[in-house]
């Protein structure tokens, strides 16, 4: 299951990890996207519908970033047992641009990683910005070989949370629902086809 989520939106004040205008990542994710990724209301950064005419990009703004990004269940920065496990328990922590980076508090294993979504017939990518939903080292869920579900009970048991450009490029029924389905898996960079989740490709690290 996989629900939406986008830069600007406030969906509890109260909660430590009810804002994305922050992320897991950047702590200025707002800023650093160009603004609300969505349309502004009252002051209230909400989502927008988005069609393939023009991309699946919003309609207010222009975005620094990738729009099509994503989080999963795994925060190899800020969670204290996943970023003491990192080296070991994510799959491409020993290739070249990684190896060696296990105890460096600047840098992401998963920011940026690129991951290959399905709902129904639609294929579309994005790139990992924010951890969660829910749950911050669910390493059966996102690493495991046995198809494990999600811990997180939330949210419809959602395992990832998908932007507004992802909502519109793989169909979803909702805005901002939580019933859509979907499969998914890493990609490496080399092997993303081209499509419009690469006009603008994400390379910052953790800010």
């Amino acid at each position: 299951m996989a629900t939406t989520f986008w830069v600007g939106e406030i969906f509890d004040a109260q909660a430590a990890d009810g804002s994305q205008a922050y992320s897991t990542y950047d702590s200025a994710w707002m800023q650093s996207y160009g603004g609300c990724d969505g349309v502004l209301v009252d002051g209230v950064c909400r989502t927008e519908a988005r069609v393939a005419a023009n991309g699946y990009a919003p309609t207010r703004m222009t975005p620094r970033e990738n729009p099509f990004y994503l989080d999963l269940p795994y925060d190899d920065i800020n969670n204290a047992a996943a970023f003491r496990e990192r080296a070991t328990v994510i799959p491409w922590a020993n290739e070249p641009a990684y190896a060696g980076r296990g105890t460096d508090t600047s840098f992401s294993y998963m920011k940026n990683r690129w991951v290959r979504i399905r709902s129904g017939d639609r294929e579309c990518y994005g790139q990992i910005q924010d951890a969660g939903p829910g749950q911050y080292q669910d390493k059966a869920y996102v690493f495991g070989a046995d198809d494990a579900r999600p811990a997180n009970t939330n949210f419809n048991g959602a395992g990832m949370d998908v932007s507004p450009a992802l909502n519109g490029c793989l169909g979803f029924r909702q805005v901002n629902g939580q019933d859509d389905r979907v499969d998914w898996q890493f990609v490496d960079d080399r092997d993303v086809p081209s499509g419009p989740w690469k006009s603008i490709v994400t390379t910052s690290q953790v800010r």
